[in-house]
């Protein structure tokens, strides 16, 4: 299969390219590096990328922003930063991208643990997560041609568990390498509409 990675170069990137990478052709796409950059936060970005890629077996999806910061703290500008990158970013990656999606391609999003289990200061992040699990539920049922969405939820992990332990207080983090073999379930295998908790 020909699989765009979109954030190949981050924690969880890595981790999936290094499950993905012997069986399939990958594409990494990332903001600042990769084989194609791409800025989540804009259609006409999202579409260059997608025509200079061409048609691709299945779109993946590790990246996106979000401010963390207590709601008390929080301004419209400050929420508006995960709305725009986790929240659109990735609709607007299926969006556009089932465009240049072979017949049975998949799409594979990335929600996460603070939508089920709040810290402080993620209020944005899990509006976000919570949307874009919505929306791949809902999704799932409008596809034809046999294409397939999922998203995945991973924990925080045992890689950079140090850097944000503070905010995680009593989480057991979980290593990158079972947070992408979800990603490869959701690839390789045929369910649609889930969303794959790695907790």
């Amino acid at each position: 299969m020909r699989i765009l990675v979109v954030g190949g170069k981050g924690t969880i990137g890595q981790a999936i390219v290094e499950k993905l990478k012997e069986n399939h052709e990958l594409i990494l796409a990332g903001r600042t590096s990769g084989d194609v950059q791409v800025d989540l936060t804009s259609t006409d970005s999202i579409e260059t990328m997608f025509k200079k890629v061409g048609h691709v077996d299945a779109i993946v999806n590790a990246s996106g922003a979000a401010k963390f910061q207590l709601v008390e703290e929080m301004t419209p500008e400050d929420n508006m930063v995960a709305v725009q990158s986790k929240l659109l970013g990735q609709i607007n990656l299926a969006l556009i991208g089932q465009n240049y999606l072979l017949r049975d391609g998949s799409i594979t999003l990335t929600t996460g643990i603070m939508k089920d289990d709040p810290i402080p200061g993620g209020a944005s992040a899990a509006m976000a997560n919570g949307g874009v699990r919505a929306f791949v539920k809902s999704a799932a049922i409008d596809f034809t041609h046999g294409i397939r969405i999922n998203c995945v939820s991973p924990n925080v992990l045992v890689e950079t568990y140090d850097k944000y332990q503070d905010s995680f207080k009593g989480f057991v983090p979980v290593p990158a390498e079972r947070v992408a073999m979800a990603y490869v379930k959701s690839v390789e295998g045929k369910q649609t509409g889930q969303e794959y908790q790695v907790y």
